[in-house]
């Protein structure tokens, strides 16, 4: 399409068009919807806006848009309702001519019904009708062409006036008529390069894939409110966006209740349809978007008669609370009313019969928003991540000026009932002493035990001593202990300079964290599937996790799972207040109270033959947690008498014999600090076993633990397929995962991992900031994880992105087709307002189409719509500090590790008799077994995080799940994420009309009363939430 004059024949990318009244606005839009232009803005503005650059006040305006080949040759049209004199065009000509190729001009159904939607015109409704009916007689239903007969049809049935001309460059003639605000358009048969492209990537929206979303009624789709309640936690809004926009992909409509039950109570503007652009830039933000109240009304039965009749006036009949449990069980509460509620609303007139009837259900599904994550029944909730993320980086901070002085910091953090944020906090930042509600002191004078803990540490040599305590400390006669009064036992019995942090509602605020977003997000799609599968009868359930599954369980059983916790605390059971903790919690609390502190009588707690010397040493790339597990693993060799022995520089380094011990305070720093600091490298053992094998002789090394990734692996599998060859192989070895590729078998989650998904979500947040200020542009980021998409898929979808390349999914034409095809359509409709967008590719997604290749293919197909540039964020992702969650992780999986070593260790001291240790003459290096000697297969594993347990897998048993020529285990548990990442990026989705052609499974386990009554009445397990890692 061009637009010329008589003197000059200029092309137009955009032509603006002014009417200065309504019905003159509605008939000139109209007539170029019954052209095949097609909508790509309608908007009627609350306030008029002032158009700067034609110096009019716009009341309203369309923005329609006719696709071309070629990027230059696209028009967009702008329309216009102004008040004042009116625009002809943006080049104030009085003789615009815009030239259009019916030969050319391609309507799809879908643009057929865009056409008849927006088209006001009855009459030229119709003449679309039968034009359409006979184009489908004719079998050309998928792609209606305008000849010059239909535009002769269109514009007389329009009473639209027009004429022929000959064509001096074809045998044909050629038609010219006037727009209604009397601008000249003409038709001509000769083809050229304005057209709806044909290639298939660049089909409309709805493709045949699709189900028929206008065959459905409004009956079947479910009207689901939103809203969220009691305290703000980080994430709330990322769940909140993937509710929203799985709730339209799956052909249901969302709406925002703002204020919380507050908003339900007012109703009105309070309640409010939402749109899938409306949850934009949600991620990225901290609290919550659509706003939480604390509300008296609600608590009274009229208030909450008062928010059903707003739920049955706007159509809802289903709700999705994100709050604590006083917020849940308000909303369970609710529906077990609402029958009541439904009954007295239609006796009193305020609803109908009809909408008694059909509103007689309500559908709830709750999920918890809290930073204390005190739900009983999940091991997660949404925002408990970030706020430690919070609490480390103060306190981190703290401990610098800490040591300046040598002072002492007592930091107080949130937890009435809880002291999970507490815990870890202590365990991340390497505190000195920890209080929570759960597990008060043991001694009564704990003011003394605390004290003479502290002296010894500094006694050590250390600088600094910190105290975390939760803000519900309690002893064991439920007296409160408070910050403040452990600064002054401090300095009054010890005589530190002692200081105290509150840190408040700072670890309810900032960016949530990459966990966080992604457990909210994933919890967000499946209670929107949990509503779609409910029936009337089904108990409303919470979204949780469990095991690292989510979890759909009955509310009302978990509540008061969680109210038991603190009826126990009340009542001094502290056993069983533990025991309504995940496992992990125990477990923690236990490692922690033994390696926080500096035990100068260790040397006396195991008889001599029992004391060990076990070597560390790290091995692959560098992935933060490496220097934390070491810290805890020496820490607790030597609060126990054993001899910890790092090796410097990787297996090059063992075989060299760069070995030392490693004392308290030599690791003490070590808990916040990046990468390796004994050195790591790739390099393999395999070239010089026998110098391996000399060195653990020489040094007396009875237990070997190794720290790293898949080079780890193969390292630790080689020494022990070596066994028969070298004897001083036989020791017990095992492997902890760390890399930031999470492609170590055997495991759910590798330590540095989490702490790389930061950093991409961290960069990926600023990266989309640039590209939304641009308006027009696409990130490619490259990201790591060799041939392992686990970074890719889970930062993806932490991160907004709107697709991933893996190496599992590979990348070829068809699928950047699809992808371009997507970020063209979402461009076009977004005109003026577009926001940034990014994608993930992993480094070695493809061979053929590197991450500047698939750029320049973005650029080159995006029609002029958009820009394409690149992003590699390298080895950031493997430096910095490591996120608290890797150091939780750290610490767990090093305090098993040595616990497991000793173990074995222990079991393969037995002395045999003189006949039975002599070794055949082929593999005689030694007369006797050393002290230890252990050549069973199980004493070689790879300890593993699988759900919430710690396991050690055989490392033999592996070799059958392991891809050794990609390097990755042939399982994978995070599928489920990866088809997220696209309909939340609206890729398939009918973003306008509901529905998507993209497929997804859901992915919760359903669990019954039954089952957490099992799991925590027993303190057992559950088949359902069995893993099949091996």
């Amino acid at each position: 399409m061009a637009s010329t004059t008589d003197e000059l024949n200029v092309e137009f990318s955009h032509i603006a068009l002014a009417a200065n009244c309504k019905s003159q606005f509605d008939r000139t839009v109209d007539f170029y919807l019954s052209l095949g232009l097609q909508t790509v803005r309608m908007v009627t503005h609350e306030q008029v806006q002032r158009d700067i650059a034609h110096d009019n006040t716009v009341v309203s305006e369309a923005w329609l848009h006719l696709f071309a080949s070629r990027a230059d040759n696209s028009i967009t049209l702008r329309i216009m309702h102004v008040e004042g004199e009116s625009l002809q065009c943006e080049s104030y000509s009085d003789a615009i001519r815009i030239c259009l190729a019916t030969q050319e001009i391609k309507v799809s159904s879908e643009t057929f019904c865009d056409l008849t939607e927006h088209t006001s015109c009855s009459c030229l409704g119709g003449v679309l009708g039968r034009w359409w009916s006979r184009l489908r007689r004719k079998d050309r239903y998928d792609a209606g062409v305008m000849g010059i007969e239909s535009i002769e049809d269109i514009l007389d049935y329009g009473g639209h006036n027009y004429t022929t001309h000959a064509d001096p460059n074809l045998p044909i003639d050629r038609i010219v008529t006037r727009d209604p605000l009397g601008n000249e358009v003409f038709f001509t048969p000769q083809a050229n390069t304005f057209s709806i492209p044909s290639s298939p990537e660049i089909k409309p929206t709805r493709s045949q894939e699709l189900p028929d979303m206008l065959s459905l009624s409004m009956e079947t789709r479910k009207n689901i409110g939103i809203l969220t309640s009691g305290g703000d936690a980080p994430g709330m809004n990322a769940c909140v966006r993937a509710v929203v926009r799985m709730s339209i992909a799956r052909k249901c409509r969302p709406f925002f209740i703002y204020e919380g039950y507050q908003g339900l109570v007012d109703g009105g503007d309070k309640i409010k349809e939402a749109g899938w652009s409306d949850v934009s830039g949600f991620l990225t933000v901290g609290g919550t978007m659509i706003g939480t109240a604390r509300c008296a009304a609600f608590r009274e039965i009229e208030g909450r008669r008062t928010g059903v009749h707003n739920l049955i006036k706007q159509g809802i009949d289903a709700l999705v609370v994100i709050g604590g449990d006083g917020s849940l069980t308000g909303a369970d509460r609710l529906r077990a009313e609402w029958p009541e509620h439904v009954a007295a609303l239609e006796k009193d007139g305020r609803i109908t019969a009809e909408e008694a009837q059909r509103y007689r259900t309500l559908m709830i599904v709750g999920m918890v928003g809290s930073i204390d994550n005190d739900l009983a029944s999940t091991d997660m909730t949404i925002g408990a991540c970030s706020a430690l993320e919070r609490i480390c980086e103060s306190v981190d901070a703290i401990l610098s000026t800490a040591m300046s002085h040598q002072r002492a910091f007592v930091v107080e953090v949130m937890g009435r009932h809880c002291g999970w944020l507490a815990l870890n906090a202590a365990i991340s930042t390497g505190a000195d002493y920890l209080f929570i509600p759960e597990a008060p002191p043991s001694k009564e004078d704990w003011q003394a035990a605390m004290c003479k803990t502290l002296k010894a540490s500094r006694d050590a040599g250390k600088r600094t001593s910190l105290v975390i305590v939760a803000e519900g400390a309690i002893d064991r006669n439920l007296k409160p202990i408070k910050a403040e009064y452990i600064r002054e036992v401090l300095s009054t019995r010890l005589g530190y300079d002692t200081r105290v942090t509150t840190l408040g509602h700072v670890q309810r605020g900032g960016a949530p964290a990459h966990f966080d977003r992604f457990l909210a997000t994933m919890q967000g799609a499946e209670a929107v599937e949990a509503i779609l599968r409910a029936t009337p009868e089904t108990p409303s359930p919470v979204i949780g996790m469990l095991e690292n599954k989510i979890t759909t369980q009955p509310l009302k059983e978990a509540i008061e799972l969680t109210g038991e916790v603190a009826q126990a605390i009340e009542s001094q059971d502290f056993a069983r207040a533990m025991s309504l903790r995940s496992e992990s919690f125990s477990r923690q609390l236990a490692s922690y109270k033994e390696i926080a502190n500096f035990n100068p009588d260790s040397k006396d707690k195991l008889p001599a033959e029992q004391r060990l010397r076990i070597a560390i040493v790290h091995a692959g790339a560098p992935a933060g947690g490496m220097n934390t597990a070491t810290r805890s693993a020496v820490r607790l060799c030597l609060n126990r008498g054993h001899t910890a022995l790092g090796v410097h520089n990787g297996f090059p380094g063992l075989m060299r014999g760069e070995i030392n011990e490693l004392d308290w305070l030599t690791v003490d720093g070590w808990t916040i600090s990046g990468g390796s600091q004994l050195g790591t490298n790739r390099d393999q053992p395999g070239p010089q076993l026998g110098a391996v094998a000399y060195q653990l002789q020489k040094h007396g090394i009875q237990a070997l633990m190794v720290v790293g990734g898949f080079e780890a692996y193969t390292a630790v599998l080689e020494l022990a397929d070596s066994r028969p060859q070298y004897p001083a192989f036989n020791i017990p070895m095992v492997l902890i995962p760390a890399t930031v590729s999470n492609n170590v078998p055997g495991t759910e989650f590798s330590l540095g991992s989490d702490t790389a998904a930061n950093v991409i979500v961290r960069s990926t947040d600023m990266i989309k900031q640039s590209a939304s200020s641009n308006r027009r542009r696409v990130f490619v980021i490259e990201v790591q994880g060799g041939n392992c998409g686990f970074l890719a898929v889970t930062a993806g979808l932490s991160g907004g992105s709107t697709t991933v390349y893996t190496p599992e999914e590979g990348v070829d034409l068809t699928r950047l087709q699809r992808d371009i095809a997507h970020l063209r359509v979402r461009y076009t409709k977004e005109l003026g307002s577009s926001e940034g967008r990014v994608t993930l590719c992993n480094e070695k997604a493809s061979p053929i189409y590197s991450t500047d290749m698939i750029a320049n293919i973005y650029e080159a197909e995006s029609g002029g719509f958009y820009g394409a540039r690149t992003a590699v964020l390298g080895h950031l992702q493997q430096g910095g500090t490591p996120s608290p969650l890797d150091r939780c992780r750290a610490n767990t999986m090093a305090i098993d590790a040595v616990n497991w070593l000793q173990s074995r260790c222990w079991d393969s001291m037995e002395i045999p008799d003189e006949d039975s240790v002599r070794l055949p003459p082929s593999q005689l290096k030694r007369k006797y077994f050393p002290r230890v000697f252990a050549n069973t297969p199980d004493t070689a594993a790879v300890i593993g995080v699988v759900g919430s347990e710690v396991r050690f897998t055989p490392i033999n048993d592996l070799v059958a799940h392991t891809d050794f020529a990609r390097r990755v285990p042939r399982t994978i548990w995070w599928s489920a994420a990866r088809q997220l990442v696209d309909i939340l990026s609206g890729v398939g989705v009918d973003i306008e009309n509901g529905g998507c052609s993209t497929s997804y499974k859901s992915c919760a386990i359903d669990l019954t009363a039954d089952d957490l009554l099992r799991l925590y009445g027993q303190h057992g397990t559950i088949d359902k939430l069995d893993f099949n890692l091996p």
